[in-house]
């Protein structure tokens, strides 16, 4: 089994992407900006469906882990939570750091994110800033930081993007842009590490929060049922990670139906 780290584990795509994971018996490293919602993904790993996970760990900034809950099974390779803000990407290696990470890592999830819609000659730089710096500038530094541990595995990159990474629409310069960015980003470092497999996910509009939020600066009802449900693009994320080591799926798009 391998080890997987997640960005954005406590949203829809990344929660769906660990739970699936840790179906299939591998080791998670979480992460997210909040703490609490991170013990709320570990308790429901722990509780629920995917209660073959035995052993837990929440590191917060180089915090000593919380006690691990007791099992008459055999104890596991915790599940870890470590909390990251996106928005410091400058921060990031002195967390990482303190969290002490395995020296090999088989997968990195980048399915973090944030959207704001707004047209150009409304947005403002901070605006511009905070987009970039979540959605393009920590993966790139994140991935530069754990290429060790990647390329040690012979691990495998997957970058969740959008639709909005393939055709940027009126009000979605922001996202778009970064998400742009994010497909280059992949693109170079596939070229760039030939033992690292790198692929990119275009979602379209999914049923998670984050579009919940999107229908409301849209000025529209949100219903779950006209989305693609983010367990469905988590099952072809993970598919892409379990392709045989013969190939690589590079990029894939998933919309709703």
């Amino acid at each position: 089994m391998g080890t997987y780290l997640i960005t954005g584990a406590t949203g829809g795509i990344g929660r769906a992407v660990a739970e699936l994971l840790r179906d299939r018996g591998h080791d998670l490293i979480l992460t997210g900006r909040s703490a609490d919602r991170l013990v709320d993904v570990q308790e429901s790993l722990r509780t629920g469906a995917h209660a073959r996970t035995q052993m837990f760990q929440q590191v917060q900034n180089g915090a000593a882990p919380a006690a691990a809950p007791s099992s008459a099974a055999p104890p596991r390779r915790p599940v870890r939570g470590i909390v990251l803000d996106l928005n410091e990407p400058r921060r990031l290696e002195a967390m990482l750091a303190e969290a002490g990470l395995p020296d090999r890592l088989d997968g990195v999830v980048h399915a973090a994110g944030v959207v704001h819609l707004g047209r150009v000659a409304e947005t403002e730089a901070d605006e511009w800033i905070a987009h970039l710096s979540v959605n393009l500038v920590s993966a790139a530094e994140l991935t530069r930081l754990l290429l060790p541990a990647l390329r040690a595995a012979e691990g495998h990159v997957v970058f969740v993007n959008s639709t909005a990474g393939l055709r940027a629409n009126p009000d979605w310069a922001a996202y778009a842009a970064s998400k742009f960015g994010l497909r280059a980003l992949a693109d170079s470092l596939r070229a760039e590490e030939p033992s690292v497999r790198v692929t990119t996910v275009y979602p379209g509009r999914t049923a998670t929060e984050m579009q919940r939020r999107v229908r409301a600066q849209e000025g529209a009802s949100y219903d779950p049922a006209d989305f693609a449900d983010p367990a469905t693009v988590a099952r072809v994320l993970v598919g892409a990670l379990e392709t045989p080591r013969d190939a690589v799926v590079a990029d894939v798009s998933v919309r709703p139906s």
